[in-house]
């Protein structure tokens, strides 16, 4: 979803960051290979998901939905020298094809792949987190917020993707329409829970900043 004239969006593409040639490939072979695969974090975003990365410089990350990877090795460089990264996905047939990129970059020891349920999973998890990636089912985006709020450290950073939902969150809501309507809701929650401040960036289809504030 774009906001901006095509030839303006461009330029700022243009005048950001360059992607990394392992990002590239990637892309490349996702597209031949994988279904779906406009689900890709892509260029731009991947840039922005990196600059705040590093900008937060967190020891351990959480993203839930890995799809083929790229959103995780964007996250990871700004990841801390000793930091870790776990990402976690239900699709089986990607966890090859995520571990072959993983294993390619630089943070291959760092990255850990969990495949299963996000909301069993976590709750697993011994650690807390310094920046967690929200990009999976959007009916559980709320269910999400709940198991990882605890988790997430003073000061962390919620990063939420797709909550404009290709313009429908202004639209007339349709009886069906279940991601919608829990989009609506998460939307609604982050600007309202006090344990967070948000702002929602209008990049690509939709991304929160959420910062925890302390109690």
């Amino acid at each position: 979803m774009h906001f901006l004239p095509q030839q303006l969006d461009d330029y700022v593409v243009a005048h950001s960051e360059n992607e990394p040639e392992l990002l590239q490939q990637l892309t490349r072979e996702t597209y031949q290979k994988i279904l779906q695969p406009r689900m890709l974090s892509g260029h731009y975003q991947g840039r922005v998901l990196s600059m705040i990365s590093k900008l937060v410089n967190p020891k351990n990350i959480l993203e839930i939905g890995t799809y083929t990877g790229y959103s995780a090795l964007c996250l990871a460089e700004g990841m801390q020298g000793n930091g870790e990264l776990d990402t976690i996905d239900i699709n089986e047939e990607l966890v090859d094809f995520q571990k072959k990129y993983f294993d390619k970059s630089q943070y291959g020891n760092q990255i850990h792949q969990h495949l299963g349920n996000a909301l069993e999973i976590i709750p697993k998890l011994n650690k807390t987190f310094d920046l967690v990636f929200i990009d999976a089912d959007k009916p559980n985006y709320v269910n999400y917020f709940h198991t990882i709020i605890d988790k997430l450290n003073v000061g962390g950073i919620i990063l939420s993707d797709n909550v404009l939902w290709s313009g429908k969150v202004i639209e007339a809501l349709k009886p069906d329409d279940a991601s919608t309507k829990a989009l609506l809701e998460y939307n609604a929650l982050l600007k309202n829970d006090p344990r967070v401040e948000t702002v929602l960036l209008p990049i690509r289809d939709g991304l929160t900043i959420s910062r925890k504030l302390p109690s």
